[in-house]
């Protein structure tokens, strides 16, 4: 909500410019009383922490918290169109037996170059490879093949969240075993994601490398999450629970946070500060549980970011998210 004032040949007097200028002035007071988060309503019985359980699904639902979603959706839409009329159309490629288990390969210029997998995000239930192309062109003109994966839904799975688990990690499998394939660098494999996208990082990021795919423990050699979740409890008592079908496995095995013993590589957790309190304390609470267990981590705080804007700032270089994988993979401009 911002204050305008109009102003016309018919008003352009000493007096009327203070005025315009007075009412300009107070713009960020009135924009500073747009309250975002949950509706108006009375305090019920508490669901999690001092959450009732309008605030709990509001803290896991964007639209409560960030009003021009659907327009940062569809920009995100646009600038994947631009790249790829920039770079070309990427290679194709299926990963495993499904028609949805494919991924799209952007190819840098520089001989065996590093590979960023990037998992999009969309609640589990939306997103695609053909979205997340936006930015491939920053990741290639700094050298390093972008590699955005095609991967089932939660709808289409039953409400499992597993079956996407599996196939994620099955991608990256096949990156390792195929990676000379388009001139990538095997040993040199990162991986990032965005919302729930940042979730399923996180959980490829605990996965057994040697004794479920029979590769090296440290496959992928670091991961950022952004806007991730690691603690599938409150998701499970908010809204989202009414499609992803937990049971107390499910909660388990998809947990992050709860795996950390399986974790062989540094972790770039970012969020940002416009966020959801949930959104925002996973993100604290997972880069806290990391460091605990004497892993390498780095938090990165978006200040003045909020939930598609951080998944936005991966494509720009001097952005949040961009910033940080670039300098997660030690990647310097190359064009």
């Amino acid at each position: 909500m911002v204050a305008s004032t109009r102003i016309t040949a018919r008003n352009l007097t000493r007096r009327g410019l203070l005025g315009a200028a007075a009412a300009l002035t107070a713009a960020p007071a009135l924009a500073a009383e747009c309250k975002l988060g949950p509706p108006a309503h009375e305090k019920g019985p508490l669901v999690f922490m001092n959450y009732d359980q309008v605030e709990l699904d509001a803290a896991y639902d964007q639209d409560s918290y960030e009003s021009n979603i659907g327009q940062i959706g569809a920009r995100g839409g646009s600038n994947s169109e631009a790249v790829r009329a920039r770079l070309g159309q990427p290679m194709r490629v299926a990963y495993g037996p499904s028609e949805i288990e494919k991924l799209d390969i952007y190819r840098a210029k520089t001989a065996k170059a590093p590979i960023f997998v990037f998992i999009h995000g969309g609640t589990w239930r939306t997103g695609s490879s053909k979205g997340s192309a936006a930015a491939a062109e920053m990741f290639v003109d700094y050298g390093a093949h972008y590699i955005a994966l095609d991967f089932t839904n939660v709808l289409d799975a039953g409400g499992d969240l597993r079956p996407m688990a599996q196939q994620v990690r099955s991608a990256i499998a096949w990156v390792h075993k195929n990676a000379a394939s388009f001139d990538g660098d095997a040993n040199r494999i990162y991986i990032g994601g965005h919302s729930s996208g940042g979730h399923l990082t996180g959980v490829a990021l605990v996965t057994d490398w040697q004794k479920d795919f029979g590769l090296p423990a440290d496959t992928v050699k670091g991961g950022i999450c952004i806007s991730g979740m690691f603690d599938m409890k409150p998701v499970r008592l908010s809204a989202r629970g009414s499609y992803v079908h937990f049971d107390d496995a499910m909660e388990d095995a998809m947990s992050t946070i709860r795996h950390l013993d399986k974790l062989h590589a540094p972790v770039t957790v970012a969020f940002g500060t416009f966020e959801t309190p949930e959104f925002q304390r996973q993100g604290r609470d997972f880069a806290a549980a990391v460091k605990a267990a004497g892993k390498p981590v780095t938090m990165v705080v978006g200040t003045n970011y909020a939930h598609m804007e951080m998944g936005e700032s991966i494509a720009n270089p001097y952005g949040p998210g961009g910033r940080a994988a670039l300098a997660m993979m030690k990647l310097t401009r190359t064009v």
